[in-house]
């Protein structure tokens, strides 16, 4: 099995590792925050969601997960191949404005979330049979803590052929997803947004430099860097 132990983004506080996951230890920070806008699942609540989505996946199959964000570069649960995959009716977009992890109540950034419409490369993760609760679980303390994703099971095409993962589509009636942010807006508060997680403008260059490493360029994210740098 393979793994990336940590999220390396320069002054976070907190890292997203496979320990903290594991132990619980990320998520009783973020819950001791009590943070306004801060709405978080307890764990009953967390397992119960993942196995609402395993109720559909076939016993005893090896399990896809589809990551387009910091999942790329920072996993943080056990996974035997990956490989580069496109998804298409989805978008990368920072869509989901964040009052903690990368931003602050005073001055939150922006995370991306999959939107409808267009596609989005990516990587697919695939998870042994025998450990795909235990490794999605981690995923799910992570990715589904809060309330402004939707797990869903999606079809990616890859070099050798379609697969069936679940991945993390933004919730439109959440109240920090952000419909009409113009590109300034959006470099504006990527340039000057931190947290305890680390900051936003980091996010995305780990994030390019993910698609970099698989040869792919967003030039969507290429464009929003060099204004990002601008204004740094």
């Amino acid at each position: 099995m393979s793994e990336i132990s940590e999220d390396p983004a320069a002054g976070a506080e907190f890292r997203i590792t496979r320990q903290a996951l594991a132990d619980g230890s990320l998520l009783a920070r973020m819950r001791a925050l009590r943070l306004p806008g801060l709405a978080l699942k307890s764990d009953a609540e967390i397992e119960a969601s993942l196995d609402a989505v395993l109720a559909t996946h076939p016993p005893a199959t090896d399990a896809f997960v589809f990551g387009y964000g910091s999942l790329m570069w920072n996993p943080a649960f056990a996974f035997t191949t990956r490989h580069l995959a496109i998804l298409h009716g989805w978008h990368r977009r920072f869509c989901l404005r964040m009052p903690f992890g990368r931003g602050t109540p005073e001055r939150p950034g922006l995370m991306m979330a999959l939107d409808r419409g267009g596609s989005c490369r990516g990587i697919v993760f695939r998870i042994a049979a025998a450990h795909v609760r235990d490794e999605l679980l981690l995923v799910w303390r992570r990715e589904m803590s809060g309330t402004a994703y939707r797990a869903r099971w999606v079809t990616v095409r890859t070099a050798a052929g379609n697969v069936r993962a679940v991945t993390f589509v933004v919730d439109h009636a959440h109240p920090r997803y952000v419909r009409h942010l113009t590109e300034d807006e959006i470099a504006d508060t990527i340039a000057h947004a931190a947290g305890p997680l680390g900051s936003c403008a980091s996010y995305l260059s780990q994030t390019i430099a993910a698609l970099s490493a698989l040869g792919v360029t967003d030039h969507g994210l290429e464009r929003l860097a060099a204004e990002v740098a601008d204004r740094a």
